[in-house]
């Protein structure tokens, strides 16, 4: 297991290595995922039983993935 990000861990025996949670198998797209789909922080860590601050690592991180992220524009 390697943190890669505070409180985001990878392991390739945990969901063949995508980022998750610290301590658990709840993937970080699963996390931002739900947050699209219109729960609420809160509501999002109370269904995995993590904190405030889970579910907003999991935001910083997808932020800082999207940050880097280079997109081309066909055309």
């Amino acid at each position: 297991m390697v943190e890669i990000a505070p409180r985001i861990t990878v392991d390739p025996a945990v969901r063949f290595g995508k980022p998750v949670i610290e301590g658990t198998h709840v993937p970080v797209e699963l996390v931002v995922g739900k947050l699209a789909g219109g729960m609420t922080v809160e509501g999002v860590a109370g269904k995995f039983a993590f904190t405030r601050d889970d579910v907003l690592a999991a935001l910083a991180y997808a932020a800082r993935s999207l940050a880097d992220e280079h997109v081309r524009a066909a055309g």
